[in-house]
């Protein structure tokens, strides 16, 4: 009994699961042609336009199908010869005479004789259980007709009973799961599992990188054993992670309908297919089905040479901050990519001082082999004179978006020679770091390279003597983030004073919450609370921000609220604005914060009234359904009123990653003694000093020192012209995602999205002995802009659709401070001005003549101005600030 139920049970199982009369594959009557009409179609719009307006074309054809062999011993094995012909080309849509870019062309002119011959020319397909054992062609034929063959041969392949299986067709071997249902099959492929070989690379961090979603679905309605109809789509939709509304898709339509079925030629005898394929026609040879790789030549396109002379003038240094400067400079990384050595270093060698610095971001950014070994073998680092270049060329590297081994290496072996500049000698080291976290991050923590660079940095560090040389190699690890380089890093942060204690804890502070131990902890528990020397206060509120950053425990968090009212009292005033602006922000560790402030030995108002003008204040620059960006800004003064260390911080973030997109320090120290002032607790014995840092998308820049010691500060006081120091100016890759891929219909496609920076950071730090009132100003000047271009290159069309995005923008962050009475009065501004917003789109279809249609729409919009709005006590003194400031004069030492 239970034998028999298992029998009906697999009968009734293998009938619902397979297509009716079937178990294998479709199979064709002997002697007979069947005739279909043939359809393939390319569309291309923005991601959720309609179709009806869409770029793209249509080729159309008969294609006639007849068995030629079915071998005698097993009736799912079987030869069938596919001809196509009766081939046209028209538009994917109806168009005017005046926009058909193929009007009075026929077929032959515009695919070409040579190329629709061998379209036509008939391939032979062996079909065994009904998945396509062999692909028959000639070797000869160029690969463009071969793909399109390709691509109608993959309809044939089809199983007629449910489930999931590894198929190999034209877009490689791929997952396909197939859902039969009587008469009717339907076919998933899913894309992203296909083995091909595929070119191209993405964008480090992935808010600046591209998101893509691939579909693809085939409908089979079988009819008397064979095919009715077949339906198939491919969807391709790309999207700026940034911005989701810049987007694009790329639509790939099949049809094979059948039109009749007449009498045809008999089968072949025979044994072998094989046998029976040399028979037929001794030049046909079994080719692979997955597409070759093919792309036409630009025959029009201008030299390296050419395309530099036509940008040029957009190059200038004193145009960096416009988008024309950002636009060109992508254009100009395009034509690199696709030049020689010898033509980039052609350009590089011809070209004056000015533009120089520019074309060195640019060739750079390229990240080609050659690109590589040119700007190597024109930088000379024993040559001091040429340090501004190398200096753009290392920053270019550490901005890489998806930097090669070769490069990392190319550095060490720059870092282990001589080097004229010791400036550059720094950088170096902090851009290696920065490569081996973007290596590291794609699982190259192994590579030879990366192995040879972390250990040349950790061990120089625990041998270096010189207290430059110790924060080198802080400020390499500081980008490089190794988990293995956290004990050194403590060790630097607890035992060690001044910019070496202050550095190695800001690293710390940079890693992933995950990575920070209890160990960890407990040595930044005992810098805040000085269990074991007397801190600074940069250094102890650096401590203070990554307990409270690392899902602190009620006890850490009591502590440090208990130790307000007890510090000095700007320190006092600091701490207390960081506790209020996370439980404002409602950061992580507020729910923590909270529940230790029901607490009122925590919470009381002796210890929570005590005066001072530091803060920390944190706020939204945008909040959308994409990305949101946030800033903080965190000022720290000494007791007498000198500004001690000034934070902006901007994070941008969506769902599933964060940038840190910006931050600009700036800090002082020793500046007591030019007002009399005692210094603070732990901060007696040090120099004076002055310098700003900055971290630039993820990326930390040598710091810039504005005086360092009492007569420098002296001689820089008495000779200031009040111009700002430049921290960082060029031109930044910021996204570069390029992929191509293989379209079912035998067509190559290909996504490119490119977004550069041309950025402008300068500050400075001002003040005035006899007005006692200190200035910083931080001027961020810049010029975005985006292309995205999604085409379809089918040898003898392109069509495509171009998006572009472009803004220009200044942010200004200004504090004033008047410290002639206590407590003094500080101001904080943080400004931005109007910006021009421009955002187009540009479909377009060309053939190889020249012949072009374009359509192009494009807005344009002021994005207003603003100024973020900071806590209410610092709006109240803002008033007071410009009050006084009205009635003094306006010179300045």
């Amino acid at each position: 009994m239970i034998l028999l139920t298992v029998l009906f049970l697999c009968i009734i199982s293998t009938y619902s699961a397979s297509v009716k009369g079937h178990t294998t594959g479709p199979s064709l009557s002997n002697d007979k042609i069947y005739t279909f009409a043939y359809t393939a179609e390319v569309y291309v719009d923005r991601a959720k336009a309609s179709l009806k307006k869409s770029a793209g074309y249509r080729i159309s054809s008969d294609v006639d199908v007849n068995l030629l062999w079915r071998n005698p011993d097993n009736d799912d094995d079987q030869l069938v010869k596919v001809t196509i012909k009766n081939v046209q080309v028209e538009n994917v849509n109806e168009r005017p005479d005046a926009k058909n870019i193929f009007k009075g062309k026929n077929t032959e002119k515009i695919i070409g004789k040579e190329y629709l011959t061998a379209l036509q020319q008939p391939m032979v397909l062996e079909l065994a259980r009904g998945k396509v054992q062999n692909f028959y062609s000639y070797q000869n034929e160029h690969a463009f007709t071969q793909n399109l063959k390709r691509g109608l041969a993959s309809l044939f392949q089809l199983q007629l009973h449910s489930g999931t299986s590894r198929e190999v067709d034209i877009s490689g071997k791929c997952n396909t799961t197939y859902q039969v249902r009587q008469d009717q099959v339907t076919k998933i492929k899913a894309l992203d599992s296909c083995e091909i070989e595929k070119t191209g690379f993405t964008s480090h961090n992935k808010i600046l990188d591209v998101s893509t979603k691939a579909t693809s679905a085939t409908i089979y309605v079988l009819e008397d054993s064979f095919f009715k109809s077949i339906k198939a789509e491919e969807n391709y939709v790309f999207f700026l992670n940034s911005r989701r509304k810049t987007n694009a898709k790329i639509v790939s339509k099949q049809r094979l309908e059948l039109k009749s079925v007449q009498a045809g030629p008999g089968l072949i005898a025979g044994k072998q297919a094989a046998g029976v394929v040399k028979t037929l026609d001794s030049n046909y040879v079994s080719m692979p089905l997955v597409a070759e790789t093919v792309k036409s030549e630009c025959k029009k396109c201008p030299s390296l040479s050419e395309h530099w002379q036509s940008i040029k003038e957009y190059m200038h240094p004193d145009k960096l901050s416009k988008a024309e400067a950002a636009r060109n400079f992508l254009s100009f990384i395009q034509s690199i990519r696709k030049a020689t050595k010898e033509e980039i270093l052609q350009i590089i060698k011809s070209e004056k001082k000015e533009l120089l610095p520019q074309i060195v971001d640019a060739v750079t950014s390229a990240q080609t082999p050659e690109s590589l070994e040119a700007i190597l073998e024109f930088l000379d680092f024993k040559d001091a004179s040429t340090s501004i270049l190398q200096e753009r060329f290392l920053y270019a590297c550490g901005f890489a978006s998806h930097p090669s081994e070769m490069l990392l290496k190319s550095l060490t072996s720059k870092f282990k020679g001589d080097i004229a500049n010791e400036e550059i000698r720094e950088t170096l080291v902090i851009v290696m770091g920065a490569l081996i976290r973007k290596l590291c991050d794609r699982d190259g923590c192994k590579l030879p390279a990366v192995v040879e660079a972390k250990k040349l940095i950790l061990n120089r560090l625990e041998k270096a003597k010189k207290d430059d040389n110790v924060k080198m190699y802080l400020l390499a690890l500081k980008n490089a983030l190794l988990p293995e380089a956290i004990p050194l890093l403590l060790k630097y942060a607890e035992s060690e004073e001044g910019h070496i204690s202050n550095t190695a804890a800001t690293a710390i502070q940079r890693y992933d919450p995950s990575f920070l131990t209890d160990e960890v902890k407990k040595t930044m528990n005992r810098i805040y609370h000085q269990n074991r020397k007397v801190h600074e206060k940069t250094v102890r509120t650096t401590a203070a921000a990554i307990i409270l950053n690392s899902n602190p425990t009620y006890m850490e968090v009591k502590n440090i609220l208990l130790s307000i009212g007890e510090l000095p009292l700007e320190m006092n005033k600091y701490m207390l604005s960081m506790i209020q602006d996370i439980i404002r922000f409602e950061m992580p560790s507020s729910k923590t914060v909270r529940r230790v402030l029901k607490d009122m030995r925590s919470h009381n108002y002796e210890r929570f009234s005590k005066p001072g003008s530091s803060s920390a204040y944190s706020g939204y620059i945008t909040r959308g359904p994409d990305i949101s960006s946030t800033y903080s800004l965190d000022i720290l003064y000494s007791g007498s009123g000198i500004l001690r260390r000034s934070n902006l911080n901007i994070q941008v973030f969506d769902r599933n990653a964060q940038l840190h997109a910006g931050q600009v320090v700036i800090e002082a120290q020793g500046l007591e003694t030019i007002i009399a002032a005692t210094p603070d607790e732990g901060e007696e014995n040090l120099d004076s000093f002055a310098g700003m840092s900055a971290i630039l998308f993820d990326v930390q820049l040598r710091p810039v020192t504005f005086f360092q010691g009492y007569g420098d500060l002296m001689s820089k006081m008495l000779s200031a012209t009040g111009d700002p120091i430049n921290v960082v100016k060029g031109l930044i890759l910021l996204t570069d995602y390029s992929q191509e891929f293989q379209l079912q219909s035998g067509p190559r496609a290909s996504a490119d999205f490119q977004g550069g920076l041309a950025i402008d950071i300068s500050g400075g730090m001002e003040f005035s002995l006899w007005y006692r009132e200190s200035k910083t100003n931080v001027k961020n000047r810049v010029a975005m802009f985006i292309s995205g271009n999604t085409e379809v290159d089918s040898f003898f069309i392109k069509t495509g659709m171009e998006t572009t995005l472009e803004v220009e923008t200044t942010l200004d962050f200004i504090s004033t401070v008047q410290f002639s009475q206590y407590p003094f009065l500080v101001c904080m501004q943080m400004d931005r001005v109007e910006s021009p917003f421009r955002h187009s789109v540009t479909k377009y279809e060309s053939l190889p003549s020249g012949r072009r249609y374009t359509a192009r729409k494009g807005t344009a919009e002021p994005l207003a101005g603003c100024e973020y709005p900071l806590h209410q006590e610092n709006s109240d003194m803002c008033r007071k600030v410009f009050s006084t400031a009205s009635d003094s004069s306006s010179s300045w030492f």
